[in-house]
């Protein structure tokens, strides 16, 4: 995701007024990581990684909002089922409105 990018995807989201509090903590905890691995595709995922990172410490708030998330259109997610392989997740440059 390059700069410009991430600077109109975050543009998106500002004026989004579906998110909540709780979305915005997600996103920014998935953005920390896919800038981190230097992607926005096939970003690598651990349901404890991303909880610590948004500060959310109950799985029915994840659940839910990462749900939401989803159906907004803001992520792509892939889960793993394998315990050695991380989940991905995709992070939409034009989220569905």
């Amino acid at each position: 995701m390059t700069v410009a990018e991430f600077t109109r995807f975050i543009a998106t989201v500002e004026k989004d007024r579906r998110l909540t509090v709780w979305h915005l903590s997600l996103l920014t905890a998935v953005l920390f990581l896919a800038l981190k691995q230097g992607r926005a595709e096939a970003v690598k995922v651990s349901r404890s990684q991303i909880m610590r990172l948004a500060h959310i410490a109950t799985l029915p708030t994840y659940h839910k909002y990462f749900k939401s998330l989803q159906q907004l259109g803001y992520i792509v997610y892939r889960p793993s089922y394998h315990p050695g392989v991380r989940s991905e997740l995709d992070i939409k440059k034009q989220p569905c409105r």
